[in-house]
């Protein structure tokens, strides 16, 4: 008689680093898609659910937060090794995160300033995307992520095809929802045009700019808008170099801009 197969469950993870677990909350704030998800997967490790940790290899690791410690360095390179793939979720891992602001000054002041003791810091002098130590394969961002992306960037890998991640700008999901351009009509200085959509235009919504939360779309012409606030809103110089250091200061596309205001 033949023996039954047993077909397992795939291994998903969920790690940490340097963040404000933000992007893990939005996972599980899932909620009933969560259910489907677990259904069909296995949570092998998610510290932020449960204590409960099933040894790697893992088919999908989800990382949250930047590299910003030697022990960070290292760790990230095990996490490698033990998945098939790896997504990186947030603004923290795709970017730095807002931590990444110390990659433009000197990290000893900021320890000495915070800490009473900074001696007993051990800190790279740079705080950086995961990108920048290991091989990714997709990055989701957002800060934070949104929940409903996050779920299809699971099903996307759990089913050996690509995400179906619009790469829109912030300006599209006005368009949708009916939102006056608050650039246009009131002069108010916003980002959306240049950062990824995501959050659904929230800020313009309540005729807030964009604040570039879910980072830099795909070929952003960020030079481009900030001649314009310059020209046509009296934006000043210092103050559009610091619209761009936000959460994703130090992604490629926004750290270059901020970089070409400095004096």
């Amino acid at each position: 008689m033949a023996k039954k197969v047993v077909k397992t469950k795939p291994k998903l993870a969920v790690w940490k680093f340097a963040s404000c677990d933000g992007c893990q909350l939005s996972l599980l704030d899932c909620e009933d898609e969560l259910l489907a998800v677990a259904d069909a997967i296995e949570i092998a490790n998610f510290l932020e659910a449960s204590r409960a940790v099933v040894k790697g290899p893992y088919d999908l690791s989800l990382v949250e937060g930047s590299v910003t410690t030697p022990h960070d360095a290292e760790r990230i390179q095990q996490v490698r090794r033990e998945s098939r793939y790896l997504v990186t979720i947030g603004a923290c891992a795709t970017a730095g995160g807002i931590q990444a602001l110390r990659n433009f000054a000197d990290v000893k002041q900021y320890t000495s300033i915070v800490y009473p003791t900074p001696q007993y810091i051990q800190t790279l002098k740079k705080s950086t995307p995961i990108t920048d130590h290991v091989f990714v394969d997709y990055e989701l961002r957002g800060c934070p992520i949104n929940k409903m992306q996050l779920v299809e960037v699971i099903s996307a890998f759990l089913n050996g095809r690509k995400p179906n991640i619009a790469p829109n700008s912030v300006c599209m999901e006005c368009k949708r929802r009916g939102t006056v351009c608050v650039m246009t009509a009131y002069g108010t200085p916003c980002l959306g045009p240049v950062t990824h959509a995501g959050c659904g235009a929230i800020c313009p919504s309540y005729d807030r700019g964009c604040y570039g939360c879910y980072g830099p779309k795909e070929t952003p012409n960020t030079t481009s808008l900030s001649e314009w606030w310059n020209a046509k809103l009296g934006v000043k110089n210092e103050d559009i170099l610091r619209a761009y250091r936000g959460f994703n200061a130090y992604s490629d596309a926004f750290r270059r801009q901020s970089e070409s205001y400095e004096k």
